[in-house]
């Protein structure tokens, strides 16, 4: 009895809103790596170029979410904010940047470069949203960025497909920010709805020049693709909304989990000792912040 009075006592702070946030947060997670896997498959196994891809994931997303979409978050007077527009921007870079990288780098690895974000989202909203950090998070997540580092291995072994997936992280990191500095002024499925819209309009250009000849595995896995995509980003702007940036940037590590099971499962894909080593100093620096905030 003792024993489960603590364990309620220690999860406490993770009852309602908060709890519900984590679990969003793990369903996102796990559905992000599994659209970024069907990207991965469309690039490598069928010759579809990556702005193809991203531009397909935002255009049926856009289809998808006005399936659902209430009239009201419709209203074009959203898009007369700037922020809208820079945040648009941002997700359409990173998803075109990692989508890039996963032609030619295995899948444990990408994410794990990605994973620059969450670090650089956790300072961002701490510098620009005045959110409350401490020092000892502070060091776990420089500890974290230090194993971003053996992952990446910049200046020995480093590719270009792994500084794509840096460079993803950090349009994803500021993509982050974004949701929490608009999370009060716009609801959740109008921010989604806004970013998908944008994205097709940015990547029409060089999505439309390189349209596939369509086969049944290549239709498949586009639509795959495009709605783990949007039911995972959707899931993030929810959970966002019901929690500070700098509490919910330590679960963003479950994707590397999720994106090393895929890898294993789907590609065969295992990451080397030096990424082993950098992703296991990520997620225990992650699990740490979070056991701080708590």
């Amino acid at each position: 009895m003792p024993d489960f009075a603590l364990f309620i006592q220690t999860f406490a702070p993770y009852r309602g809103p908060m709890l519900r946030a984590a679990l969003l947060m793990f369903i996102a997670m796990s559905l992000v790596p599994i659209g970024d896997s069907a990207g991965k498959l469309l690039g490598t196994e069928h010759g579809v170029n990556p702005f193809f891809i991203a531009w397909s994931r935002f255009g049926l997303g856009t289809l998808m979410v006005l399936t659902f979409l209430p009239r009201r978050h419709l209203d074009p007077r959203l898009f007369l904010d700037w922020r809208i527009w820079l945040r648009g921007l941002l997700i359409s870079c990173g998803i075109s940047s990692i989508l890039t990288a996963l032609q030619t780098e295995p899948l444990p690895n990408v994410f794990g470069a990605f994973f620059i974000g969450p670090i650089l989202s956790y300072f961002l909203s701490a510098w620009l949203l005045k959110e409350r950090i401490t020092r000892l998070q502070t060091m776990l997540l420089l500890l974290g960025f230090g194993g971003v580092l053996l992952v990446v291995k910049p200046g020995f072994g480093m590719t270009a497909g792994i500084g794509f997936a840096a460079l993803a992280g950090v349009f994803y990191g500021c993509f982050l920010t974004t949701n929490r500095w608009l999370a009060d002024a716009v609801p959740p499925r109008a921010l989604l709805f806004s970013h998908l819209v944008l994205g097709t309009v940015f990547l029409t250009l060089p999505g439309a020049a390189h349209i596939p000849t369509f086969t049944t595995a290549i239709t498949g896995l586009t639509v795959i693709s495009a709605f783990a995509s949007m039911a995972g980003n959707g899931l993030l702007i929810v959970a966002y909304r019901m929690a500070p940036a700098s509490t919910m940037a330590p679960f963003v590590y479950f994707q590397l989990f999720a994106a090393t099971l895929l890898g294993w499962a789907i590609f065969n894909d295992l990451p080397d000792a030096l990424t082993v080593c950098g992703l296991v100093v990520v997620v225990l620096s992650g699990i740490g912040s979070s056991v701080l905030k708590r």
